[in-house]
């Protein structure tokens, strides 16, 4: 009886103290990190999931097909990206970086930006998504860039009721060749730019950045083939003109600019292909009293745009 009494009481023995810790656990520890990047939260779970995603993910192809994600890798390409406006979809920081100017610069960059994702990662991970290179604990992930259909630039200028004005680059390679192309266009009141699938510069975060914003506001095309592509636009009444150094028409005396137009920028070293050459209704040369050889594709592509732009205002 006396044990059942002894099982029945609520008496408790001696408890252990927590030593302080609890006290201690009210202490401040600076400002709460956002959600995202709390480890445990739902917020933070979701996002790494969704990054993870992205990451992995095949790419859609669209109309005009799509390119594939790009890393951003580094502190100095990273806040040099995001200054630019590249458009991102997440950033990677390294979980316990050391927070010098560049990290707090990239992330009040992000803060204002809005609409990206932070994430918190350890550097094993980001070792691997960058395949081992030195990315500084930043890591700047770049969407797809949805490349629009060569049809597309002719229906939209034809829409505004302007006649096509549009440069087509034939195996120009250097992505910032490309973005300074796609800023003269938007310059000099182009319709956009097209390139083709292969053996060509495409719309990367180099790209993103030469352009100076001029990408946001003006389409670039990709071409399964460039030949038929241009093909396709003489069907439809443009005229092809190609850039050459020995071009048969010097550029003042071409008419044609002042109509329905694309031209053509060959790469700085081998200039056209020979399929592009043949397609075009004109070759042109740029007129150089200083005795260059050559100009790169977006100073070429600059020079034919201002003549054009001047003949039709």
């Amino acid at each position: 009886m006396a044990a059942n009494n002894r099982r029945m009481s609520g008496k408790k023995g001696a408890q252990v103290g927590s030593g302080g810790q609890r006290r201690k656990g009210l202490e401040g520890k600076g400002p709460t990190p956002p959600a995202e990047m709390r480890k445990g939260h739902k917020k933070n779970r979701v996002a790494n999931a969704k990054a993870k995603q992205s990451v992995r993910r095949p790419v859609a192809r669209g109309r005009g097909g799509k390119s594939s994600s790009e890393l951003v890798v580094g502190r100095n390409p990273v806040v040099e990206a995001l200054r630019e406006g590249v458009p991102a979809s997440t950033l990677y920081v390294q979980q316990f970086i050391d927070n010098d100017e560049r990290v707090r610069e990239a992330l009040q960059l992000v803060a204002d930006r809005g609409g990206m994702n932070l994430m918190e990662a350890p550097r094993p991970e980001l070792d691997r998504m960058t395949n081992g290179l030195n990315h500084q604990g930043l890591v700047l992930q770049v969407p797809p860039y949805e490349y629009a259909h060569p049809e597309d630039l002719t229906a939209a200028a034809y829409d505004d009721g302007e006649d096509p004005l549009i440069v087509a680059l034939d195996g120009v390679t250097d992505p910032r060749n490309l973005g300074a192309v796609v800023r003269s266009v938007s310059a000099f009141g182009g319709h956009g730019v097209v390139v083709p699938e292969r053996r060509s510069a495409g719309m990367t975060a180099g790209a993103w950045k030469t352009s100076a914003g001029a990408a946001a506001r003006t389409p670039v095309a990709r071409a399964t083939n460039l030949t038929r592509a241009l093909e396709a636009y003489k069907k439809a009444g443009i005229t092809i003109v190609g850039l050459a150094a020995d071009g048969e028409v010097e550029l003042r005396d071409l008419a044609a600019l002042g109509g329905p137009v694309v031209i053509v920028v060959g790469s700085e070293g081998k200039g056209l292909s020979r399929l592009v050459g043949e397609t075009c209704d004109h070759r042109v040369r740029i007129p150089m009293p200083g005795g260059a050889e050559s100009l790169n594709a977006g100073v070429a592509a600059g020079i034919v745009l201002y003549e054009a732009a001047s003949r039709r205002s």
